[in-house]
């Protein structure tokens, strides 16, 4: 039961018989995702840690997820000038061609 890193998976049963341990290492800065058959369900963190503040390491540690393939790639945004008063799904229609 000891956390190496920053970020672990922990199942359901462990977390009832180990509350207390994961409460501590949540309050020593530990990140510890909750599973439930092996599915990352819930977030236990520091409670100073807002969820918008979550790391991409975090993220890609529990799964949730994949690392780039490629860092280096550019992406570009695709600018579409439409006319006002144009629905969402009429403007959608127009830019996909159809």
């Amino acid at each position: 039961m000891t956390l190496s890193s920053t970020v672990q998976h922990v199942g359901t049963r462990d977390l009832r018989a180990n509350l207390a341990h994961y409460l501590r290492a949540a309050t020593n800065g530990h990140t510890i995702f909750i599973t439930l058959d092996g599915l990352p369900v819930a977030q236990l963190s520091p409670i100073g840690q807002q969820a918008d503040q979550t790391s991409l390491e975090a993220l890609i540690a529990s799964g949730l997820v994949l690392a780039p393939s490629n860092e280096e790639r550019e992406m570009s945004a695709a600018a579409f000038e439409l006319p006002a008063g144009l629905s969402s799904d009429r403007a959608l229609r127009e830019i996909r061609g159809r």
